[in-house]
């Protein structure tokens, strides 16, 4: 333990990982800004329930989950140690802490080789398919070498292994520890193992909900000032600089993507680290990422929601296809139908008359809200309006709501599609001409609360509006009444199994999970939940404008029809519940395509079957 010729080991270890976490900083000081410094108590809180509580592990994949907060754990405690062992090169006496805590320090760093010893064995013997590329998006990442795993795995077992030698009385375990830390320091900023630095602060800086006291996830940042959207790599903000900086290379973003599921060439860990080469090899100027790349996502958010780390894959996306638009790269019928909503207001392009025309098979007017007062404002939505199949359910809401003597009206022509969709292809501008003209004649009616038929038009009238007023799904309303006693299922449906789709705008963006289930526990079906489900939902595939695209490459089955076989190995279903009118209208093509035995149908349906004033309305 020389206290010369440590010291200078330790200089040149420090200053070659100076030198090296310098040329990551220019990168981030360089990006262009983003606000993340708002409500610093919630943020802090997220830091450490998601970082240092390793909560995302814990929840997922085990034992490997286990295992990983082990390890992060053990490092967190053993830090002690690492101080005092160095402080041992100038003097050979110094303590840091008390005895006790280096008998409990030997216990930790046991545990920790066990838990690295298991990472191993996943990664050499057992060969974990997810750690080594799953899709044929990914086929770069598997064509890749994946020593750095591994090369990782192995040093920490050696500073594990130095610590309790140098307890046992083996100085070279000193020399041991010590001087793998320093490589590992120096290695950690050259690898995916960077995360070790960044993921707290990543987690800290990941956007909020649009309020403390929202549930799910957060808006959508407008572009940073001047630029339409990010056309380059040099018109990544900070935070997206850094996200490329925090992928652990896990996975598990690419295991639940829909869009990576059905073989197109979107895989969001390639995707992440596709931008972290064009980073590191200053691509500045030249397009980041293939367009088929970006207009293949879905946008529903499960790569974010999976994310251990806190990396935003789907805002990027939406950034970047904001840059496309912009140039007017877009699929055709995308470009049409974003000129039917610019023309007409709604996406088929039909005069604003039409709009509310499904109301004339009721028998009873709904008032207009905008000419006399209702509690209840109903956003209908241009497919629960215009697409004959979702008419049905929503004639059922109607009638349910009109027999429970709700108060309701609508917007009728001054309603407009509310822009959710459209800002997620990228089209920010008509997104914004949008939501003023809702703004404007939702200012003109006169009702206490909005609810909507439409998850994507909950989402952005919610979340993206600042509506002075509160927005429910109509699930939640129906709930709700259901409680209160102001609707009574009269008609027990005992005899039906059903299982039920919680769609991604509803469940994973705003954590609306529970209310239908309590209208099918009221009707008294019994409830067969599938594998995937509530905020771990699957996806239609309709999301984020891909209902507006031309299927494009893919070499397997569409997320719907993944979905409808899903539901296949429950056993009997007699009805495949849905409560947007996307899914209502792709999982209804979706069980003709696969031959299943079930039938879809609007939850709506099962309430109307239970009041025994219908029979289940099926597409």
């Amino acid at each position: 333990m020389s206290p010369v010729a440590f010291p200078i080991v330790w200089a040149i270890g420090l200053l070659a990982f100076a030198c090296i976490v310098a040329t990551r900083a220019r990168m981030l000081v360089r990006a262009r800004p983003a606000r993340r410094f708002d409500r610093m108590p919630e943020r802090i809180r997220r830091a450490l329930v998601l970082g240092v509580g390793q909560r995302k592990f814990l929840r997922g994949e085990q034992p490997a989950g286990i295992m990983h907060a082990l390890i992060f754990w053990g490092f967190v405690l053993l830090l002690a140690q690492v101080v005092q062992l160095y402080g041992r090169s100038f003097d050979a006496g110094w303590t840091l802490l008390p005895r006790p805590f280096w008998i409990a320090a030997d216990v930790v760093s046991a545990t920790v080789i066990v838990a690295v010893l298991y990472m191993l064995y996943r990664r050499v013997i057992v060969h974990t398919p997810r750690l080594f590329g799953l899709r044929r998006a990914e086929q770069r990442y598997r064509d890749a070498p994946h020593w750095e795993g591994v090369a990782i795995l192995v040093l920490i077992l050696l500073v594990m292994t130095g610590g309790l030698l140098y307890d046992a009385g083996v100085d070279a375990g000193w020399w041991l520890h010590n001087v793998t830390i320093l490589v590992f320091l120096c290695v950690l900023p050259l690898t995916k193992h960077f995360h070790i630095l960044t993921a707290i602060p990543n987690l800290f800086l990941s956007k909020l909900p649009p309020s403390p006291d929202a549930a799910g996830v957060a808006a959508l940042d407008p572009p940073a000032e001047g630029l339409a959207g990010a056309s380059s790599l040099a018109d990544l903000n900070w935070k997206q600089v850094l996200d490329t900086f925090t992928c652990t290379e896990c996975g598990r973003c690419t295991a639940v993507c829909p869009a990576a599921a059905s073989g197109t060439p979107l895989a969001p860990r390639q995707l992440i680290l596709d931008l972290r080469d064009g980073l590191y090899h200053g691509a500045g100027d030249g397009p980041p990422i293939p367009d088929e790349v970006l207009w293949s996502c879905t946008t529903c958010m499960a790569c974010v929601e999976a994310c251990p780390v806190g990396i935003e894959h789907v805002p990027t996306i939406v950034d970047l296809r904001r840059g496309l638009i912009d140039k007017g790269e877009m699929d055709p019928l995308l470009q049409q139908t974003l000129q039917n909503v610019a023309g007409q207001g709604n996406a088929y392009g039909k005069s604003a008359r039409m709009r509310a025309r499904w109301t004339k098979a009721l028998d009873f007017k709904i008032p207009d809200a905008r000419k006399e007062p209702v509690d209840y404002l109903w956003f209908v939505g241009d497919f629960a309006s215009f697409d004959e199949r979702v008419q049905v359910a929503s004639r059922n809401v109607a009638r349910i709501l009109h027999d429970a003597g709700v108060s309701f009206g609508l917007l009728y022509d001054g309603e407009r599609n509310s822009g959710n969709d459209v800002r997620r292809v990228g089209e920010e501008g008509l997104f914004e001409l949008l939501r003023d003209q809702n703004r404007q004649a939702l200012a003109e009616a006169d009702f206490k609360t909005i609810f909507t038929t439409d998850p994507h038009s909950l989402n952005t009238l919610r979340n993206e509006y600042a509506l002075d007023k509160p927005v429910l799904h109509y699930t939640e309303l129906l709930a709700d009444l259901v409680a209160a006693g102001e609707i009574s299922l009269t008609t027990p449906l005992s005899g039906l199994r059903v299982t039920y789709h919680d769609p991604c705008y509803l469940a994973r963006y705003n954590h609306i999970t529970e209310p239908p289930r309590r209208l099918i526990e009221a009707t008294g079906a019994e409830l067969v939940e599938m594998p995937r489900h509530g905020t771990e939902t699957f996806c239609c595939g309709a999301g984020g404008g891909r209902m507006w695209m031309m299927d494009g490459e893919s070499t397997g089955e569409r997320p719907s029809e993944q979905r409808i076989r899903e539901a296949q190995g429950l056993g009997h279903l007699d009805y495949f519940l849905v409560s947007c009118p996307k899914d209502l209208a792709m999982y209804s093509d979706a069980v003709k395509v696969v031959g299943a035995d079930f039938q879809v149908a609007e939850l709506t349906a099962l309430v109307e079957l239970a009041l025994a004033q219908a029979a289940p309305a099926t597409v």
